[in-house]
């Protein structure tokens, strides 16, 4: 099968991770951390998460012009995911996101977005693909434009959750929400006719269309180490398996399965996993996976 071609549209951060004991209560302050830095970024995150999982992959994005940018990049450049739209922006830092991990894997995040908010619509050429995934880390205006020029599948992660017009989510062929996204957006998210994925966390997801219940899965159980990117690797598996023609219930399994194996490991980039390894754990630990419409 040829390597389906995606554009990615989104945000480049250099991760600074802090993993301690528990996350803090407002205005408490935890100490013994330890501190890790990784390439992260929830554009970078999922161009590098689809190139891994088989696809063909472009990231469209801005950094600054600075060291951290080839830190922040160092990853996409090796696995071979095509930077030439990937532009340095000489008034603006490189993003940083801070990132606060307790010793169960949860995380809090604080993203400095520098040069992704300098991502403009007018930076856009002609978007070639079978394709586009964004997500709400770059100006919504530009996203906008994104889908507007898009000619093919698109996907949006509608993460972090801002106002976005009506018109962006109803040209989406599938929004990505969590459960405290989902209820951010209520009913617009169900409106358009594309499909609509709620993640759940440990519990998993379910894939909606119209209102509708097509499938839910569960994620096989690993040791969670660190959530961070886990929704990332979810959205770009779940996007190459419908690309790939895969039945809902085996796509979502899939998609929650490639997450599940993001938590395993710290950092965002570093742990997303490749094809085979996705396969490997479904074989071994079979998902559990609900297709209501053959009830």
């Amino acid at each position: 099968m040829k390597a389906p071609r995606i554009t990615v549209v989104g945000s480049v951060n250099l991760d600074l991770v802090a993993t301690g004991p528990r996350l803090p209560a407002p205005g408490e302050t935890v100490t013994g951390a330890t501190l890790a830095r990784h390439p992260g970024g929830k554009g970078a995150n999922q161009a590098l998460a689809a190139r891994r999982l088989g696809a063909s992959v472009r990231l469209v994005a801005r950094v600054g012009d600075d060291a951290m940018a080839e830190e922040a990049t160092a990853l996409l450049r090796s696995e071979g995911v095509d930077l030439r739209a990937c532009l340095a922006d000489a008034r603006h830092p490189t993003g940083v996101a801070l990132i606060a991990v307790s010793a169960d894997g949860e995380n809090q995040i604080v993203v400095a977005p520098g040069a992704n908010a300098a991502l403009r619509p007018d930076h856009l050429d002609s978007l070639v693909g079978e394709a586009l995934i964004c997500q709400l880390e770059v100006p919504v205006e530009t996203v906008g434009r994104a889908t507007e020029r898009a000619n093919g599948f698109v996907c949006l992660n509608l993460a972090p959750a801002l106002d976005i017009p009506d018109a962006v989510l109803a040209r989406a062929d599938l929004l990505v929400a969590n459960d405290a996204e989902a209820s951010i957006y209520g009913e617009r998210l169900h409106a358009g006719p594309g499909l609509v994925a709620v993640t759940h966390g440990a519990r998993g997801a379910t894939l909606i269309q119209g209102g509708r219940t097509l499938a839910h899965a569960a994620p096989p159980e690993v040791a969670v180490v660190d959530t961070t990117g886990a929704g990332d690797a979810f959205v770009a598996a779940l996007t190459l398996a419908l690309l790939e023609g895969r039945p809902h219930p085996e796509a979502l399994a899939w998609a929650c399965a490639a997450g599940a194996l993001t938590a395993t490991q710290a950092g965002a980039q570093p742990p997303l996993p490749r094809r085979a390894e996705v396969e490997a754990l479904l074989r071994s630990r079979p998902p559990v996976s609900v297709d209501p419409l053959s009830r």
